[in-house]
């Protein structure tokens, strides 16, 4: 599924138009960002979390020329599916 099939059956079921829905669930996605770019962690209940994570400095290697290369820390981002949604899934 892709936005704009998800933006058309939500529209479908919140009884909204299509335009409408996309403003939602793009101002929704926005928050999320900027809460995860302020390093705030993000949950919805009976949905998941979304939060960052450190990812450690290492050493990694070239594989056309198997040459050492230094790949730096980073932060990235992270979903933890909530139980309720595993076992939904699960079913």
């Amino acid at each position: 599924m892709n936005k704009t099939e998800l933006i058309a059956i939500a529209a479908e079921n919140a009884g909204l138009t299509k335009k409408d829905t996309e403003r939602v669930l793009n101002a929704a996605i926005d928050a999320i960002t900027l809460a995860l770019v302020k390093g705030e962690k993000v949950q919805l209940s009976g949905f998941g979390t979304f939060e960052t994570k450190t990812r450690e400095a290492r050493v990694g290697r070239n594989p056309h020329t198997k040459e050492a290369i230094e790949i730096p820390a980073t932060r990235v981002p992270a979903f933890k599916a909530s139980k309720a949604l595993k076992d939904n899934i699960a079913k």
